[in-house]
């Protein structure tokens, strides 16, 4: 009988055996952070000073208009909650990658992970560090003398 931890996922049993090459895994993991920490992560900056530009507070009367504005500023603080964290979740991605890859190296050129190293490998801390987030202001927040009144 197979421990629990080498069986494939429940969804997965029927269609036999997923094989990973652990050299490729290396080098994917590589390739993967440097992908990040080159072409992502310089540009966070530009995006940041593009989502602070300001927009003009809406009258009060135009509900429409305010609603909008509210809506976008949340959606604004989720997208930009979104493209922070993609360089630590991807980081933590290549790492668990790179710790799989390292702990197999020594096997044969096609290994099996047990589903516990996998799960350990990405529980462990991302190698690349988040940056906060830029502060969004709220078009829409009640600050004197930026109201725009009928």
């Amino acid at each position: 009988m197979i421990p629990e931890d080498n069986q494939p996922a429940g969804w997965l049993r029927d269609y036999g055996g997923i094989e990973a090459d652990i050299r490729r895994m290396r080098e994917f993991a590589d390739r993967l952070q440097d992908e990040v920490s080159r072409n992502y992560a310089p540009h966070l900056s530009y995006i940041a000073d593009d989502m602070r530009a300001p927009i003009p507070n809406p009258a009060d009367a135009f509900v429409e208009l305010v609603q909008f504005l509210q809506a976008h500023h949340e959606t604004q603080k989720a997208t930009v909650t979104m493209v922070w964290d993609l360089a630590p979740a991807t980081g933590r991605l290549a790492g668990a990658a790179g710790h799989i890859a390292a702990a197999y190296d020594d096997s044969d050129a096609f290994s099996s992970a047990r589903v516990g190293d996998v799960e350990q490998a990405l529980a462990a801390p991302s190698v690349a560090t988040a940056r906060p987030a830029p502060p969004l202001a709220d078009p829409t927040a009640a600050e004197p003398g930026r109201v725009v009144l009928p």
